[in-house]
C-alpha cells in the first residue's frame, strides 16, 4: 500500500482505528474520521508512533449530511488522490431519535452517509484508479426489511429491526453502485467484520444496551474484526473484484433480499432524494 492513500471513517476506536492502523502498517498515508477530536488526534498519535505512517486528522458527525459535504471537501482540499474509501462509521441506538435532517439517526448514519460520502468523493476515487469503496456492512442484514412505508421507524422503531435495515440498505447500495461503476477501475464490496467487543453500542440503553454489554466478553476483538476490512482494502487477489459481500469465511452470498435488483433501484433513488441528489 505504499504511495496509496486511505480514507477510514469511525476510526476513533474499535475496528475503524484497527483497520487504520493495519493500512499504515502497509505502508499507506491515512485519513481517520471522527466525531471526537480528542479521541480521534489520540488514534492518529498512536498510528504515527507504532508506523511512523503520514496520518491525517478529520473530525466529522456522519450523521449530519452538512458535515459529511464539509468533510468531503476537507479530504478533497487535503488528498490529490484517494485509493481507499472505509465506510466503517456506525451505531445502533436503543431509541429513535431524529437528525438535524429530520432523518432517523440510525438510517441517516448507519446508509445515507455511506452513499453521500461516496458519492461526494467518487469523482477522485476515479482519478485515483485503480481504488477500492469497502462498505461495513452486517449479517444483521439478513434479517433486514426495506420498510418503504415506515422507513424511519415512525410507528414502529426497534434498535435492532432499524439496524438491520440501515445494513441491508448497505449491501444494496454497493451492489446497485457496483453496475455503474464497471470499467471506471472503481470497485465497491461489502463485507461482516464479525461480532466486534467495541464502542459500537455504547449509545444503546434499556434492555438491548444491557444485553450487549453481557455478551461482549464473547465477541472478537477488533484487530480481528478489522482484517476482514484490511483484506478487502488491500488484497492483491482481491483488484478488479467488485459487488460481492465477504465474511471472516470469505466471500459469502448475501441475501436474496438484498439480490433483489429492483430492490437495489428503488433504494438507490430514494437515497439520493434523501441526501438532495435526485
Amino acid at each position: 500500500m505504499r504511495g496509496r492513500t486511505c480514507l477510514v471513517t469511525g476510526a476513533s476506536s474499535g475496528v475503524g482505528a484497527e483497520t487504520a492502523l493495519g493500512l499504515a502498517r502497509l505502508g499507506a498515508r491515512v485519513g481517520v474520521v471522527g466525531r471526537d477530536r480528542g479521541r480521534t488526534e489520540a488514534i492518529a498519535e498512536r498510528i504515527r508512533r507504532e508506523t511512523g505512517a503520514e496520518v491525517d486528522v478529520f473530525v466529522a458527525d456522519l450523521a449530519a449530511q452538512a458535515q459529511v459535504r464539509r468533510l468531503a471537501g476537507e479530504v478533497q482540499a487535503r488528498y490529490e488522490r484517494l485509493h481507499v474509501l472505509v465506510n466503517n462509521a456506525g451505531a445502533i441506538f436503543s431509541e429513535r431519535r431524529l437528525t438535524e435532517d429530520g432523518l432517523e439517526r440510525t438510517w441517516a448514519l448507519d446508509h445515507l452517509a455511506y452513499v453521500l460520502l461516496t458519492l461526494e468523493l467518487l469523482d477522485l476515487l476515479k482519478r485515483s484508479a485503480p481504488s477500492r469503496i469497502v462498505n461495513l456492512a452486517s449479517e444483521a442484514h439478513r434479517r433486514g426489511v426495506i420498510d418503504l412505508d415506515d422507513l424511519g421507524g415512525e410507528r414502529a422503531y426497534g434498535a435492532m429491526k432499524n439496524y438491520s435495515q440501515a445494513k441491508l440498505g448497505n449491501v444494496l447500495f454497493t451492489y446497485a453502485l457496483a453496475r455503474r461503476l464497471a470499467g471506471s477501475g472503481v470497485t465497491v464490496n461489502a463485507l461482516h467484520p464479525g461480532v466486534v467487543a467495541s464502542r459500537f453500542a455504547s449509545e444503546a440503553g434499556g434492555l438491548f444496551g444491557f444485553g450487549w454489554r453481557l455478551i461482549k466478553p464473547l465477541m472478537i476483538t477488533p484487530v480481528e474484526g478489522a482484517r476482514n476490512s484490511l483484506r478487502a482494502a488491500s488484497a492483491p487477489e482481491l483488484e478488479g473484484v467488485s459487488g460481492r459481500y465477504f465474511t471472516r469465511r470469505g466471500e459469502q452470498r448475501s441475501s436474496q433480499t438484498s439480490r433483489d435488483e429492483a430492490l437495489q433501484e428503488r433504494v438507490w433513488e430514494l437515497s439520493l432524494k434523501q441526501i438532495g441528489l435526485a
